[in-house]
């Protein structure tokens, strides 16, 4: 069943249960089941045993610790922690007081959210989550949902990164590059085709447009303006109905001592701790004088992060420690309570994320995105669509998939060599139009990692944020894919991108205009009512 037509039906059975059913968990279950039976020739005893191998690989590679997987799930626990620790310190609070008096408006909150996302652009991980631990104190104050944080933290950090060369994911990219580069007798390094390639992934500034200009108009795509009209007429920032990882269940004590301090300093610590790990850890893996950028492009971000979130963890246990014994505000024994609430919170994400890799490495083993990326060989199209059609299939691909990075690894020399027998000058473009599509089949994916840690993040519920982002994404595709078909047949960059966004504006005006008049018309009901 390997590399055939049948290995799409696991990621798109789970995609349909999840659309149907709204539970993630028992979705990727039903979608793993099916991947094992596939492997197993539907051997039900053979298909249990392979689901059983792949959970315990997930943890134990080669009789070792599985440490990139262990090291990520105990940072989100830690993260819960500081989270906890920083309600219970008041740092929450007065973070959320000080930041009301600076930014009074709605748009004011998803833009700062939006500018954080930004700047924060060392790794996708570590930006969902910080991103989501500083906003949210300041858009839940200004009644922004938690569905439309959780669509700016996805929609800023793995777009950002994919055009960061100092990123962890610039350095891959760059690393893989190098090769395909040389294979084309193209005589740049690396770093140079990826800065140049920065322009042409339209996708990524779809993305980040649709993001502030969503936020500073208040457009609202599909279900997105149901969560944002309850948030803005009630306050309530999340479906009461569903839970949400990484929210406390519990209505913790907070200190009335606690300053903007508590918080900054927690997450400043976390930040300077995790930049400095993926520091070391890659100068540890290059021999002899290592550049920043190749720290970056060997370091070990899930150690990294454990360790980042270490220090950011005792900094913050020493905060709370000040507040109990200097200034007299909290009990010792809030300090197991914040370590208890502070894991609990987390454990949704944990379940989630787990199930997430199970059934990323089935899919993995049915080889499904080699069977996708057998489809681009075989289509007999002119040059001039490869672009168009690289992206496309880098989307359904990472979609199934769940991983953008898999992707990049698979079609990236594929896309090389595609170009490299038809059009030469078409390789950059191509090789932007994968990764591109690689992100937007990440956004869409209720199984990317990237996408459970931004719902995580911003305290949302999983599928709230995946039903949300889902119209956002198409808009941006839909645009990218009109920029790509210009460029395959024109080589225009600057025409390109103003067709992309020439498409991506008229969508927003009609969709504003809708809004507008169906808000009218709810007023107008309201005041013949009385």
């Amino acid at each position: 069943m390997e590399n055939t037509v049948y290995t799409l039906i696991p990621p798109i059975l789970a995609l349909v249960m999840v659309l149907l059913t709204r539970r993630v968990i028992l979705s990727l279950a039903v979608g793993s089941i099916s991947a094992a039976l596939l492997l197993a020739d539907f051997q039900p005893t053979k298909a249990l045993s392979i689901i059983g191998n792949t959970m315990i690989d997930l943890f134990i590679s080669e009789g070792t610790l599985n440490t990139s997987k262990v090291y990520l799930l105990f940072f989100l626990l830690i993260l819960g922690c500081i989270t906890a620790f920083v309600t219970i310190s008041g740092g929450s609070r007065a973070f959320g007081e000080w930041a009301l008096k600076r930014v009074k408006t709605r748009t004011g909150a998803q833009l700062t959210a939006g500018i954080l996302g930004i700047v924060i652009f060392i790794d996708d991980y570590f930006n969902s989550l910080a991103v989501g631990q500083i906003s949210r104190p300041l858009t839940d104050r200004n009644r922004v949902s938690r569905a439309k944080l959780a669509y700016i933290i996805d929609s800023t950090a793995a777009p950002v990164c994919v055009i960061s060369p100092i990123s962890s994911w610039g350095a891959y990219i760059i690393a893989i590059m190098a090769p395909i580069l040389a294979a084309n007798s193209l005589d740049i390094s690396g770093f140079t085709a990826f800065v140049q390639m920065i322009p042409l992934n339209f996708y990524v500034w779809a993305s980040l447009l649709l993001v502030f200009f969503t936020s500073w108009k208040n457009i609202n795509f599909g279900s997105m303006h149901i969560h944002e009209e309850r948030a803005r007429l009630t306050g309530v920032v999340m479906n009461p109905d569903k839970q949400a990882p990484g929210e406390l269940k519990s209505d913790l004590p907070m200190s009335k001592h606690g300053s903007v301090y508590d918080l900054l300093v927690p997450i400043g610590s976390l930040v300077a701790g995790t930049v400095a790990a993926m520091l070391w850890t890659g100068s540890k893996a290059v021999e002899g004088q290592a550049t920043v950028l190749q720290m970056f492009e060997n370091t070990d971000v899930p150690t990294s992060l454990f360790y980042g979130g270490l220090f950011g963890l005792v900094v913050t246990a020493l905060l709370f420690l000040r507040q109990v014994f200097v200034k007299k505000a909290l009990r010792p024994g809030l300090g197991w309570m914040g370590i208890r609430e502070g894991i609990q919170s987390m454990l949704p994400a944990v379940y989630i994320l787990v199930c997430a890799w199970i059934i990323v490495d089935l899919v993995g083993a049915l080889q499904t995105g080699a069977y996708l990326a057998g489809l681009v060989e075989k289509m007999e199209l002119s040059a001039d669509f490869i672009p168009f059609i690289l992206f496309v299939i880098a989307g359904l691909m990472a979609l199934s998939t769940g991983t953008s990075w898999g992707s990049f690894g698979i079609l990236l020399p594929l896309a090389g060599d595609i170009v490299a027998t038809m059009d030469s000058s078409l390789l950059l473009p191509s090789l932007a139009a994968v990764l591109a599509g690689a992100v937007f089949g990440d956004h869409c994916s209720p199984i990317s990692d990237t996408t459970i840690l931004s719902s995580t993040g911003a305290g949302c519920h999983h599928m709230d944020h995946v039903l949300t982002q889902l119209p956002y994404a198409l808009v941006a595709a839909c645009a990218s894919s009109v920029g790509y078909l210009v460029l395959g047949f024109t080589n225009q960059v600057l025409l390109s991108f103003v067709a992309a966004a020439a498409v991506l504006f008229t969508v927003l005006i009609v969709v504003s205009l809708r809004q507008r008049s169906t808000e009218l018309a709810m007023s107008d009901s309201l005041d013949n009512d009385f």
